[in-house]
């Protein structure tokens, strides 16, 4: 039998089995999180969020080319078919490993030899095809797909090279042609940099490949190559990543400023020097026979030639595309681009404590492109810290509290939060020392962010729910009962709405099993394939959880980042078969031992993941991230201004806009990216339909870091009794160029300020009248008066305040969520949204005849009403927040005598989201946010005169607290822990409450 012929066959066939498994299972529309700002720079080739994509972007487009109904769907395939290739070059990669152990030479292969490679590829490639985490990415519009093919090919192509090095032999001229693989590898990186980086992690293995075929192994030579292998992937990072372009940079900001050339030549110039400095030295290496010298050089420029696809950006950057991220339109904004300058530094080898405060140095000037120059709009800072306040290999690091940082820090490591009772300044009982630090690196960092996500892959997942350590929410089980019960508590006692949770799979160990089983088989039979296989799981596991130095809580589950590690175990899986075939074929005789364990392991891996796992991986109905961009857009009336905080309510909307062309007159605001000059800046033109808005403060004024902080620095002046016009504060007082209306601190820093923090917006009643801003039976104000609630303000506090002072009342002002600036109290809901309107105790009501319009002709529900569709904590989250809508509606309707509307809004509420697609008692992560929302909803209903349905959704919510509580209930104190000591807390109250509402009923 051909070996090669068989082996290409069979990795085709496998590879057109994945493919097919996930074009079925993809999203047929824009997904959450990245997916929906991905999909529309795709469709439009606009800028993504650094460090960017640019080959992703463009391959999406070509794929969207052929999608014209929806571009999500082509950049969907294109991760799907970029997964399917994944798959192929395992099932090659894991043949390859085991030929190792079969044929030592090149003598021919027997038919059953044949058989047990091409078994070992089909169960380790299938295994990893219905693995839950690349699964998870290769059905939806995101950058990791992409990533782990380049990661499967470059890996592939070194073994290649390896094989024909050995076909080669002694022939000089055999092995230099061969060598046209490593440079490929190389061409290959350099393209996937324009993806992910994650790839560059496979170059320490792919150096051990070539150190073990060229040279004679030793300990000394093996840690040498390893240590090369680390260098040379520092330097791709550091070196051919950021400092290319920084000296390229550098360059043309020279040529700019100092000989008034145009933007770009000092670029150029760079580029070309450096390609007459490897000439040379190609030259220099031809001349000399330096062979492996003219190898690193090639090497280095396909790199660059791959690394190249970033010059899109700059061209795409220039032509003001909708979504223009950084406004990457020169050098230096590039660099800064690359380099994520904006999300900050992240210590890794010596750094603070999240309890140290630091004081900041000046380490450089910071340049931008002002008209025809580069201009200094800054001073880049860097903050330094006491020593004693500062560790050796910090794990505890971020002092930010914006997302909890530092407060669950302090939770895991048992440090109380104090609070001074004169000052009300909140600080923590002592600082973290080095038995904190290891205890968060190795029970969060390790423990929680990393091998509970490999045991999810391998052993089996409790539920969806994101969890941070908790005994209930989103742990790993194995299905065997008395195991997960020692660990877990009893999970036979868990409520049935995580039980039955579709991402409830149990995986018994056994994918484990075959998988460690490979891994000894390889120890012992091809010592240097299991060093090299080692590596590739290491640095693509563990080497990332040091490098990333993860905080907690992280915003979603981060499984995503450690496919390549996971790809790692899936060829120890496929030679676990060698094992089990072993032990077979030593009872029974003959070729029968090696068929059975084929079909044992395909039955214990493959089979067995894929049954457990499709039902939460099938994406192919659900529509919910369009669904609900489309509401949150409906939700405003036309030309409207809409304010967005996270992810999941700004990129499902630029998709909506971008791509599907729903509501485009309608401007959405990111508010974390507004504290960015840039994002400021193109706000002052027009984007599809939406006209320019009025920032108050021109560019030069926010240039940089100009007001990246607004202090309030009272004056005394009436500030107790007088209202101060908000448009005057910040556009007199906040935006002065004058020094006399700045504050000079001790340092002699001139600062901006605001003087009072009480102001008022007037309000021109007949225009908001006419305009629809108010309705007729509303009691308008003359002004909105507020106190801004914050003693500073940020760019991103002080321009949405701008904005609302410029806009005197012309557009709708909208936000996706209050922003606790001050003004929250004049947000009225309609819809989804929140519109700033001048009445009264706007947040007590909600605007009830523009609801019930919106909520039974525009709203959608993501497909909730067909059966068999599966919805994750997020998509849950989002569902929840639609049905509390129509409840919040009712309610208004109900205060308003309005029963019989109000009745008919629940009803349709339950039609298009019924218990079958969103159960009403379900647990959630958020303290049972979403049975306290269940809850409202029944006596809503039972208050319309629905009192069937209010009790039927009352009586599913008591049946899930009451699981819930017998479940807590069965904990010991020591397991419990405070997160879910509050959460049993809030079941039972939740249910003393139904059984209030229920008495009599």
């Amino acid at each position: 039998m051909n070996f090669q012929k068989v082996n290409n066959i069979t990795g085709w066939i496998v590879c057109l089995i994945a493919c097919g498994v996930y074009l079925t299972t993809m999203e047929r529309t824009g997904s959450l999180w990245d997916c929906g700002e991905f999909v529309s720079c795709a469709f439009k080739l606009g800028i993504p969020h650094p460090p960017g994509a640019p080959l992703f972007i463009l391959l999406g487009r070509l794929f969207s080319l052929f999608t014209p109904q929806d571009a999500a769907i082509g950049v969907n395939a294109l991760s799907a078919v970029a997964s399917g290739f994944t798959i192929l070059f395992l099932f090659w990669t894991i043949t390859h490993f085991g030929r190792r152990f079969i044929q030592q030479s090149e003598e021919n292969l027997s038919n059953q030899s044949v058989f047990n490679i091409m078994a070992a590829g089909v169960i380790g490639a299938l295994a990893y095809t219905f693995s839950d985490s690349f699964w998870y990415s290769a059905v939806e519009g995101e950058v990791y797909a992409l990533s782990s093919f380049f990661t499967a090919i470059v890996f592939w192509a070194i073994l290649r090279w390896e094989h024909e090095d050995v076909k080669a032999g002694n022939d000089d001229a055999k092995r230099t042609h061969a060598e046209r693989w490593i440079i490929l590898i190389f061409f290959m990186m350099g393209l996937s940099i324009g993806v992910h980086l994650l790839n560059l992690l496979t170059i320490p293995a792919i150096v051990m490949v070539y150190y073990f075929r060229r040279y004679t192994p030793s300990l000394k030579g093996g840690l040498f190559a390893f240590l090369i292998g680390c260098i040379i992937t520092g330097v791709v990072q550091v070196a051919v990543i950021q400092w290319s372009i920084s000296l390229a940079g550098w360059f043309d900001r020279t040529f700019v400023n100092s000989y008034g050339l145009p933007f770009f030549s000092g670029f150029i110039f760079f580029f070309i020097l450096l390609a007459v400095a490897i000439f040379f030295v190609l030259r220099f290496a031809h001349q000399r026979h330096l062979r492996f010298l003219r190898l690193g050089v090639w090497s280095f420029v396909f790199m660059l030639i791959g690394y190249s696809t970033y010059l899109t950006t700059m061209i795409r950057a220039n032509a003001d595309p909708g979504i223009d991220m950084n406004d990457v339109n020169n050098p230096l904004s590039l660099v800064s681009y690359l380099s994520r300058e904006q999300y900050g530094d992240i210590p890794l080898l010596k750094g603070q404590t999240f309890t140290a405060e630091p004081d900041y140095e000046d380490v450089g000037d910071s340049y931008q492109r002002v008209g025809d120059k580069y201009e200094i709009t800054g001073k880049k800072r860097k903050a330094v810290y006491p020593p004693e306040q500062t560790m050796v290999f910090p794990r505890v690091w971020d002092a930010s509290n914006e997302q909890g940082h530092a407060d669950y820090y302090a939770q895991f490591l048992g440090i109380e939060k104090l609070q001074d009772n004169q000052t009300g300044r909140t600080y923590y009982e002592r600082d973290p020392d080095m038995s904190d630090n290891i205890k968060f690196f190795f029970g969060y960092q390790i423990n929680i962010m990393y091998w509970r996500y490999f045991m999810w892959n391998f052993a089996g997942k409790q539920n969806d729910l994101q969890g941070v350590g908790e005994r209930r929410n989103g742990n790993w089980i194995s299905g065997i009962s008395f195991l997960d019960n020692i660990r877990l508590g009893k999970q036979e006692l868990m409520p049935d709405s995580l039980k039955e949770n579709n991402a409830n799979n149990k995986l018994y160990f056994l994918p484990l099993i075959l998988g460690l089983l490979g891994f000894a088989y390889q120890y012992y039979r091809h010592r240097k394939d299991w060093i090299v296989a080692g590596l590739l799981f290491f640095f693509t596991g563990l080497a990332i959880v040091l490098y990333l130095n993860q905080a907690g809580p992280q915003p979603r589950e981060r499984d995503y980042a450690y496919v390549g590690s996971f790809y790692a175990f899936a060829i120890w899986i496929g030679l676990g078969y060698f094992q089990i075939k072993e032990w077979l074929e030593k009872m029974i005789k003959g070729t029968t031992g090696g068929y059975l364990a084929a079909l044992l392991c395909l039955l214990a891996a493959p089979v067995l993941m894929a049954s457990e796992e499709w039902d939460d991986h099938d994406r192919s109905k659900k529509t919910i991230a369009a669904d609900l961009a489309a509401n949150y857009l409906e939700s405003c009336a036309p030309n409207a201004i809409l304010f967005t905080v996270g992810d999941n309510d700004t990129y499902p909307l630029w998709y909506a806009q971008e791509v599907k062309g729903i509501r485009p007159d309608i401007r959405v605001i990111n508010t974390s990216l507004l504290g960015t000059d840039w994002y400021i800046n193109q706000l002052r033109y027009k984007v599809n339909e939406s006209a320019p808005i009025d920032v108050i403060w021109s560019e030069s004024q926010i240039a940089g870091d100009k007001r990246n902080v607004v202090y309030h620095i009272p004056t005394g002046e009436g500030e107790d009794s007088t209202w101060y016009n908000l448009y005057d504060e910040m556009k007199n007082q906040a935006g002065s160029e004058d020094p006399g209306n700045m504050y000079r601190a001790p340092s002699g820093e001139l600062l901006n300020y605001f003087a009072h923090n009480k102001v008022m917006v007037p309000v021109d009643k007949s225009k908001v009248q006419k305009n629809g801003t108010v309705q007729t039976k509303d009691s308008v104000m003359d002004a909105i008066r507020f106190e801004i609630s914050k003693s500073y303000l940020f760019k991103n506090d002080a321009a949405i305040l701008n904005i609302i002072a410029a806009n005197q009342w012309n557009r709708p002002i909208y936000f996706t969520q209050p922003l606790q600036i001050g003004f929250d109290e004049y947000l009225r809901q309609d819809g989804l949204t929140y519109r700033l309107v001048p009445v009264a105790n706007a947040r007590q009501r909600a605007n009830s005849d523009w609801m019930l319009d919106k909520i039974l002709n525009k709203f959608r529900y993501g497909g909730a009403t067909s059966k068999g569709i599966y919805y994750d904590e997020e998509n849950r989250r989002h569902l929840v927040s639609i049905r509390n809508a129509h409840t919040i509606l009712a309610m208004n309707l109900n205060a308003e005598n309005r029963k019989a509307e109000a009745k008919k809004v629940l009803q349709h509420c339950d039609a298009k989201l019924p218990n079958s697609g969103l159960p009403y008692g379900m647990a959630s992560r958020y303290g049972n946010d979403h049975n306290e929302k269940s809850f409202y909803f029944g006596i809503t209903a039972m208050e319309a005169g629905d009192v069937a349905l209010g009790k039927k959704v009352l009586n599913y919510v008591r049946k899930d607290c009451q699981q819930q509580v017998a479940y807590y209930a069965s904990l010991s104190e020591g397991q419990i822990g405070n997160v879910q000591e509050y959460e049993y807390q809030v079941a039972q109250q939740l249910l003393q409450r139904i059984d209030a509402e229920l008495k009599g009923k």
